[in-house]
């Protein structure tokens, strides 16, 4: 507003720099724009460049009819959506070019002259790149904002969080009656919840950091170092975790073998941990602990009922040694006795591999042509109809399909009902706000600062989100941040005509190219899920020897859990017309079985470096593993079963044995019941023979991971009880 006349020149349309800059700036560090500024660019090379050469082969024949244009933009959307290495971003920015250059020309006198179709689209990139200058300078000013800062500020954060969950899991540990521990409990599980959200929150601004490196060298000396570890970071969170599972399934206050020397030392240790989390943060550098608890626990228990504080005690344990050494020892041991195999086994996947990557390369699989496809009929449709509504704003409605496009599902209405109304409430306010500052441009900016920030928390509100935040923001800049464009009201109604115009034509294209519904796929994505979940079982009892594939699976089972979270809440979104409703509920019970089984199976796999070979400890216990997973592994198929028939005869496995896969009958509850007792029976054995150490220490240690293993098992069984019947429900239904 505040450039020369000159320099306006150039920048004809100064809404994609506003776009621009929206899309770039990301959470505001520099690092996000950095970023930003390197998808823009490359953007603008897959969307101005061969606009360029097509606009040249054109000029010839004056070609702009409103079919032509159609065509064009949905060829060329096709091509930059197959583009497989470029971002989201990239590709936004690049659609949103295509369409302003391509459409836009209607609104030029004489868009067939050879200067004016060669400079339409420089002026675009000049758009564009003043958009990405906007997003870099705000990120330094008032000062520079780092992204490695912020992770070391939000780790901090999490330390206070993790300081506060110990004292108060040891607490409720400790405590006298069951309603005091309950106490505990919810205040623990609270912070736990914010936990969660700043180590996803770390983790994403950890890679985004990595734009601060050099060669830009734009962060402060040493900012990177001492950066949290993700792997140390994902062990100590299923550490406290795992106390937090423990307190909840044991049900005798207080506990009967805590005496006042254990208390003692619990609290001690707990002292110690909270010291070292404050004063040295343990997701940077972790030293042991010595764990006095151990000595002081002088007594080995025969009785199930005490399986879950012993599996507190196991999980405080693993917070007192670094996760990451322990895991390295592993590895070690792992290497050394299957090397060669090891070595076999990655030559067959590196084969795999590069067969998988040559398919690739050479086929378009059919999720990236739907998805190319998707892009192209939703990028022409919404410029065909918005050419015939009106030639002078038609290119609105294509730019909101480009800017709002994403390669991946998505809740369709869901998200399309939050960016309608994003794009009406910003509406709204720039018209206000262009009555009441018509003249001055100064109260326009004054105006806008509190829509902005009014703006950013909606975005990040549980309600509209960052697509509902973001187009309210877009909004409102496009209409404040222009001048001399006629009557703000006029031009607010037909924008928002065309932009709704852009979000019928993706909904459309979305049920006609993808017409699955979320809930058939959150019903597909349970079965896999539960698939995901026997192979990880299989690996974790008994090929515990190869502990790469077990991290593969254990990261493959946590992905399918996550994305049947994803479908159960768009299937919640979306709307059920003729449809039966989902049981939304019963679907968020069995995700939660789920996930707690798979952090079940992490600990199952965890075995501490205690100095005793693990075939040793197995040789007692391998009889009961095989009878667990036979039983677990048996009624885990017949729910696949069930789910694959539709439930239609869930009600005939009640009759029929365990190897018959029935619902959990009174003779299945019994041979479960069968296995605890034979389990314990035998792991009390194996602990009480091992004489590994004079004070008794490295024995407690391995008696505390046995009565794990043993509440591990007790725990899965109870959930895998729970998920027949999440099943039976469903079938109700």
């Amino acid at each position: 507003m505040y450039s020369p006349t000159t320099f306006r020149r150039h920048i004809t349309f100064p809404a994609f720099s506003y776009v621009t800059t929206i899309l770039t700036i990301g959470d505001a560090t520099i690092a996000d724009a950095l970023h930003g500024a390197a998808s823009a660019f490359y953007g603008t090379i897959l969307g101005v460049l061969p606009a360029l050469l097509t606009l040249f082969l054109m000029q010839p024949y004056g070609v702009f009819s409103i079919a032509t244009t159609t065509l064009v933009v949905a060829l060329t959307s096709f091509a930059v959506a197959t583009i497989d290495s470029a971002g989201l971003i990239t590709k936004r920015v690049a659609l949103g070019q295509i369409v302003i250059i391509y459409v836009a020309n209607f609104k030029q006198d004489n868009p067939t002259h050879a200067k004016a179709m060669l400079m339409h689209p420089a002026h675009v990139a000049a758009s564009t790149a003043i958009g990405v200058l906007a997003s870099i300078l705000a990120t330094m000013l008032p000062y520079p904002s780092f992204a490695c800062c912020e992770v070391r500020e939000k780790s901090k954060l999490y330390t206070e969080m993790a300081t506060e969950r110990i004292r108060l899991l040891v607490d409720a540990f400790c405590s006298d009656n069951y309603s005091c521990m309950t106490a505990f409990i919810s205040r623990a599980r609270c912070f736990g919840s914010a936990s969660t959200k700043l180590l996803q929150d770390i983790k994403l601004k950890q890679s985004k950091s990595q734009w601060e490196k050099p060669p830009f060298k734009l962060s402060p000396p040493h900012a990177h170092n001492r950066m949290p570890s993700d792997r140390l970071m994902q062990d100590f969170e299923m550490a406290l975790r795992g106390m937090e599972i423990a307190l909840t399934s044991t049900t005798l206050f207080p506990i009967k073998f805590l005496d006042q020397n254990l208390k003692t030392n619990l609290l001690s240790l707990r002292d110690q941990l909270i010291l070292k989390l404050l004063n040295q943060n343990l997701l940077t550098e972790a030293k042991e602990i010595r764990d006095e608890s151990l000595r002081s626990l002088n007594f080995i228990s025969k009785d199930s009922k005490d399986l879950a504080p012993l599996f507190f005690l196991f999980s405080i344990n693993l917070l007192c040694n670094d996760p990451e050494l322990v895991n390295a020892a592993q590895e070690m041991k792992v290497m050394s006795t299957t090397n060669q195999a090891a070595e076999s086994c990655g030559e067959v996947k590196n084969r795999e591999a590069k067969t998988t990557c040559l398919l690739n390369s050479l086929n378009l699989t059919s999720t990236k042509f739907i998805v190319a496809l998707k892009c192209s009929l939703s990028l022409g449709l919404s410029v065909l109809l918005g050419l015939l509504f009106s030639k002078a704003n038609g290119y609105w409605s294509g730019l909101t399909v480009a800017i709002t496009m994403t390669p991946w599902r998505e809740s369709t209405f869901k998200l399309a009902n939050v960016r309608a109304q994003g794009t009406a409430l910003g509406s709204v306010y720039g018209v206000l706000g262009s009555l009441i500052s018509q003249n001055l441009m100064e109260l326009r900016f004054l105006v806008l600062l509190p829509w902005i920030i009014f703006a950013g928390f909606l975005r990040h509100s549980r309600m509209y989100g960052p697509a509902g935040g973001i187009a309210a923001a877009i909004s409102a800049v496009i209409i404040l941040g222009r001048k001399n464009y006629g009557e703000p009201s006029v031009f607010t109604i037909a924008r928002l005509t065309e932009a709704f115009i852009g979000l019928l034509c993706s909904i459309l294209v979305e049920l006609l190219l993808q017409p699955t519904r979320a809930s058939t796929m959150a019903r597909t994505q349970l079965y896999q899920s539960i698939g995901a979940l026997g192979e990880c079982m299989e690996y974790s009892l008994v090929s515990s020897w190869d502990l790469g594939v077990l991290k593969e699976k254990e990261k493959e089972l946590r992905e399918q859990v996550n994305n049947l979270s994803k479908y159960t809440s768009e299937a919640e979104a979306e709307p059920n017309f003729w449809f039966l409703p989902l049981n939304i509920a019963c679907y968020r019970k069995l995700h939660g079985s789920l996930a707690k089984m798979m952090e079940l199976l992490y600990f199952m796999g965890h075995s501490p470096s205690f100095g005793v070979p693990w075939n040793e400890l197995k040789e007692g216990i391998d009889g009961d593993l095989e009878h667990f997973k036979k039983l677990v592994g048996c009624s885990l198929n017949h729910s696949l079963t069930s789910l694959e028939k539709g439930l239609d005869d869930l009600e005939i496995g009640r009759q029929q044995e365990i190897c018959g896969c029935g619902v959990w009958s009174a003779h299945e509850e019994e041979e479960g019941e069968k296995v605890m007792a034979s389990f314990v029976h035998h792991a009390m054995e194996v602990a009480e023979k091992l004489q590994v150490d004079i004070d008794g220490e490295q024995k407690c240690k391995v008696f505390l991971y046995l009565a794990s293993v043993g509440f591990c098992i007790k725990s899965l069984i109870t959930e895998t009880r729970e998920i027949e019947k999440g099943i039976l429900e469903l079938s109700a239904t």
